[in-house]
């Protein structure tokens, strides 16, 4: 856990397509004051409109997790969430001239390579403020569930449960460092069986969806040439999933969560429940490694 804020050393820009529209988006990923926190900004739309990323302007998680407000809407946040969170990003501007992401490779590695190569630079004047658990917090319906629990850490615990034989049941667990975020997590690549993508091309979506962004599952094999890239790579597109979705939150998680079979959807509802709790929770910062409370 560490005490100061951090930005992005200068800015950095990639290029890739937008998974559900086939079209080239343009991103640029720029440093920003302490306490601002990761704002996107529509440069093709008049006047630049943005969108803070916060669990309350979230507007759908039908198909990926989606924010929006006052007219400014971007698509498919959570890859590039995850980065920042995982790299222990806090404060951040991006300037996107689509309505959604690029889905790069479907992980959050090419993302995570460009914060690294923008460097991290520590925010002396800032704070790093968490959201320290002092008793569980859980959300359990229709076989799923979110649980966070006290810890001194940030530690997801994910279970996934599919009927397909190259899936199963998975379970990984991690504690969230950058370094762990980095070899771990952040190159696992979103999944997709085939007759699920082959329905969504009929219907108009995922026209930049290819074996380049995703992993495909047929009845029997995966699609992608060279297979997976950890035995586990459902369950831990799932954990990078989770770190997104939960980033959404404003501050880091000082507990431990554990899920099982949740998505987008279900971690946006745990996150209302987390927020409709505050009796089991309170706002820390650290001082010289130790917690000081802020109040809830």
């Amino acid at each position: 856990m560490v005490n100061h804020q951090h930005t992005l050393a200068k800015p950095v820009t990639s290029t890739g397509i937008g998974v559900h529209s086939g079209n080239i988006v343009n991103l640029t990923l720029l440093p920003a004051p302490a306490n601002h926190g990761i704002r996107f900004v529509r440069t093709d739309l008049p006047g630049r409109p943005g969108v803070t990323a916060h669990f309350n302007n979230v507007v759908d998680t039908s198909l990926a997790t989606v924010i929006g407000a006052e007219g400014c809407i971007v698509s498919t946040v959570e890859h590039l969430m995850a980065g920042f969170s995982g790299m222990s990003i806090d404060n951040a501007i991006v300037e996107v001239d689509a309505y959604e992401l690029p889905i790069m490779d479907g992980s959050a590695g090419p993302f995570t390579e460009l914060i690294q190569s923008a460097g991290i630079l520590r925010q002396e004047e800032g704070s790093k403020c968490y959201f320290k658990v002092n008793t569980p917090i859980t959300l359990a319906e229709n076989g799923k569930s979110v649980t966070v629990y006290p810890a001194d850490q940030f530690r997801i615990t994910c279970t996934i449960v599919y009927n397909h034989p190259l899936i199963g049941t998975q379970t990984c667990d991690f504690v969230v460092t950058p370094e762990i975020f980095r070899k771990e997590i952040c190159t696992a690549r979103t999944f997709g069986f085939l007759h699920e993508v082959e329905m969504m091309k009929r219907y108009g979506l995922g026209r930049g969806g290819s074996l380049e962004n995703a992993l495909v599952i047929d009845t029997d094999r995966v699609l992608n040439e060279g297979g997976l890239r950890f035995a586990d790579e459902f369950v831990r597109h799932k954990a990078l999933d989770l770190i997104g979705d939960f980033s959404l939150i404003g501050m880091p998680i000082m507990g431990h969560v554990v899920t099982h079979c949740s998505g987008h959807a279900f971690n946006h509802a745990f996150l209302e429940k987390f927020f409709s709790q505050k009796e089991s929770w309170e706002t820390c910062t650290l001082v010289s490694d130790a917690l000081q409370a802020n109040g809830s």
